[in-house]
């Protein structure tokens, strides 16, 4: 039984949670409420880096409404929350008076309403002793980190390939601060009973807050349950169990009473996380036919002062292109700002804009076009490894791509290219997507009425989950979309890991997929001597599945429905698990791949304003087996929206002095509306994988890759000017 004749899985099908969330029933963390449930409000330090001389929180504590206010004075012990393999959890709040950053919490009060704490929150009085802040990612007091995941690549000598080069490239590309800013507000409600605690949170990842919640609170896991049935957008940021959780959960232990904290637009950008900053040196050489000869990119990223958060922004240009002589590098310098986290496509979408952006400035000093240099440098297997990739259809991106963007129509002299008084630029960029899957488990129930309930902790943060595995479920078990409930979101169903780096879909639908193929066994060996059943003896391989009905695949009519058993048998349902973990490489003899892609950019310039406008993007890309198009279309233009962003607007703007966020609010911090998105085509080439059992690849991440330095080539075509630094803005073009 292998998914290969399809019926669901593929075709634009509908989301299934779409009816609740147009109609306002799909319930959020912040629609969540107990009987006698008080509400929690933060108080933000006002200085980066010091201490806490003294705290005047008495007229606070007078104030109508207010139970309690806590601090560091007055706290519960907590303890750091479980780390991760990706992450240290971020040190736990109020437990001493140390400034770290600015927009750190140092109070918390808990009122009957929310109105009434804010109302208190302001009569709180603070003494700091500041200290000067480190912020500057070139500041020599700064720690710089080295590498924690042994992910910097060597081979070869760059230093021969680029004394042998015809042309080189040696050049800096720098990436601000940006914000995940999902436009839900993040909320979590906690209740304890006794030493049970129930908590609603808004993560990715429940079965991570339940780990760091038993930690801090030295509790077994197993008293813990975190429930998260729809999330508000996450883009990363709702990866940890942020210091915000841990303090409504302190909040009800103290006053013994259900709290609910809902953030605020401002504590949102200091308090989940942001995308790092980059500095970025590329060194890059190339013979006269186009072949580089030496690749080098060093790439230093922010870090906070006691945080670990690591993200590989050089490392996949190891095994981008094919190379002999490479070495790529990640620092971190600790710096006092909020910790940083992941946002859509971490690491990679740095990373693609300095290594993209070098490869065109090398295509112009060559005198090659930018798509020829790509191609003649496609790595056909995995550069460090040294094995095939799983999947690999990205020379079929580039040929479509162009030919769909119409490509050959390009001038390539740049400023060559008008539309009256618009310059007009084409660009192009190659991606490439890192591979990522953790173990998964899942668990599937046939029903004596034919319907199924399958379910996972997974969290669907608006990419699909909800669809694509009723979807996956449906098609296995051979039922109508209709007839399948998923559930997911709650750490009483079984372990799912985050939902983040793509790789939930493999992860989860392998887990689904077995769970599902482990029911219908269920069914075969509740038959296997049952002298009525004309599927007695029957193995897996030998039946399929349709209409609820399980069929011997050599027996024409010789099959019964799940229905028809159970009754038969006095059951009420039939039930499996179902669990998924990925090989190892060196086991099966392949490079895992994530997604690959190819972006190309129009864009129009005004040579008097400065203006950019982004005219059309073509993104064609490699995502595996497309378990549902129309969703999967809607992530990458999703992702290609936020490339937008990337490239024109988004930057979180820090004082450099005082380390206060300058533009922390939806008006000051610009993101792309409708007037900005172009018209955008998307289109999917490639087979399914071979690295997971349903063949797929996660494309929540890769549709913002190489948006950002498509863009920034088709700036320089139409301009002749060369962009390194993002956002791009009118001043860099005047």
């Amino acid at each position: 039984m292998t998914i290969e004749a399809v019926r669901l899985i593929g075709p634009g099908v509908d989301r299934v949670d779409g009816p609740m969330k147009v109609t306002g029933c799909a319930p959020y963390s912040i629609d969540f409420g107990y009987p006698d449930m008080a509400h929690a409000v933060l108080v933000r330090a006002t200085v980066a880096a010091g201490r806490i001389r003294g705290i005047e929180a008495a007229r606070a504590e007078a104030a109508p409404g207010v139970l309690t206010v806590i601090t560091h004075r007055n706290t519960l012990p907590l303890r750091r929350g479980a780390d991760t393999p990706f992450w240290r959890q971020p040190v736990p709040p109020l437990q001493d008076n140390q400034i770290l950053h600015y927009g750190q919490y140092v109070a918390v009060v808990v009122a009957e309403t929310a109105e009434q704490a804010t109302a208190a929150a302001r009569l709180i009085e603070i003494d700091y002793e500041p200290a000067e802040p480190l912020l500057d990612l070139d500041d020599p007091r700064a720690e710089v980190v080295t590498n924690p995941w042994g992910l910097d690549a060597h081979r070869g000598d760059v230093a021969a390939g680029l004394a042998s080069a015809a042309a080189t490239v040696d050049a800096t590309y720098t990436t601000p601060d940006e914000t995940n800013n999902p436009m839900g507000l993040f909320a979590t409600v906690a209740l304890w009973d006794g030493d049970s605690l129930t908590v609603h949170d808004s993560t990715q990842w429940p079965y991570g807050v339940r780990a760091a919640l038993a930690a801090s609170f030295a509790i077994p896991e197993s008293g813990i349950r975190v429930i998260t049935p729809f999330l508000g957008g996450g883009f990363g940021a709702a990866l940890r169990a942020w210091p915000h959780v841990t303090l409504t959960v302190l909040a009800a232990r103290m006053t013994r009473r259900p709290v609910k904290l809902v953030l605020t637009r401002p504590e949102m950008f200091t308090g989940v996380g942001h995308r790092t900053r980059t500095v970025q040196h590329v060194r890059l050489g190339a013979d006269r036919s186009g072949q580089l000869t030496a690749l080098e990119h060093e790439a230093k990223s922010s870090l906070a002062v006691e945080d670990d958060n690591y993200e590989p922004v050089a490392a996949d240009s190891a095994t981008a292109y094919a190379c002999p002589n490479v070495d790529t590098r990640d620092l971190q310098a600790r710096l006092n700002i909020p910790a940083p986290t992941s946002m859509r496509a971490p690491g990679e979408a740095q990373g693609n804009f300095a290594l993209e952006s070098a490869l065109d400035e090398l295509a112009y000093a060559i005198g090659m076009d930018p798509l020829e240099l790509r191609l003649r440098n496609y790595a056909e297997y995995q550069q460090q490894l040294g094995l095939p990739w799983s999947s690999k259809a990205q020379r079929a991106c580039f040929a479509r791509g162009a030919e769909r963007f119409g490509w050959s129509a390009r001038n390539p002299r740049p400023r060559s290219m008008r539309d009256g008084n618009w310059l007009v630029g084409y660009g192009m960029a190659g991606v490439s997507f890192f591979w990522f899957q953790q173990a998964c488990q899942a668990r599937a129930s046939v029903r004596r009425d034919g319907t199924a309930v399958v379910c996972s902790a997974a969290t669907d943060i608006g990419t699909g989950t909800y669809t694509v595995m009723s979807q996956l479920s449906a098609e296995v078990l051979g039922l109508e979309l209709d007839q399948v409930e998923f559930r997911l979101g709650d750490t009483e169903l079984p372990m799912s890991p985050m939902e983040g780096g793509s790789g939930l879909t493999a992860a989860l639908g392998s887990a689904v997929q077995a769970a599902c193929r482990g029911v219908i066994q269920a069914f075969l060996d509740t038959v296997a001597n049952d002298p009525e059943s004309p599927l007695r003896g029957c193995r897996l391989d030998d039946v399929t599945v349709a209409d609820g009905r399980i069929q011997h695949g050599y027996k024409p009519g010789g099959g019964e429905t799940y229905s028809e058993i159970l009754a038969r048998h006095g059951l009420d349902e039939l039930t499996a698990d179902g669990d998924s973990a990925p090989p190892k490489p060196e086991d099966v003899g392949m490079a895992p791949s994530g997604a690959f892609a190819a972006r190309f950019a129009e864009v129009r310039v005004d040579p008097d304003l400065g203006l950019v406008r982004v005219a059309r993007i073509v993104s064609a890309v490699d995502a595996g087996r497309i378990l549902n198009e129309k969703t999967a279309t809607s992530q990458i233009i999703g992702g290609t929206v936020g490339g937008i962003g990337m490239a024109l607007l988004e930057e979180t703007v820090t004082d450099p002095a005082s380390g206060r966020i300058a533009n922390a609010n939806l008006g000051d911090y610009l993101v792309p509306v409708s007037a900005d998105i172009p018209e955008l085509e998307v289109f999917f080439v490639g087979e399914p994988d071979r690295f997971n059992p349903i063949g797929v690849k996660g494309v929540g991440e890769v549709g913002l890759v190489g948006i950002a330095a498509a863009i920034a080539n088709a700036v320089f075509h139409a301009t002749g000017r060369r962009i390194r630094s993002l956002p791009i803005t009118l001043d860099q073009l005047l």
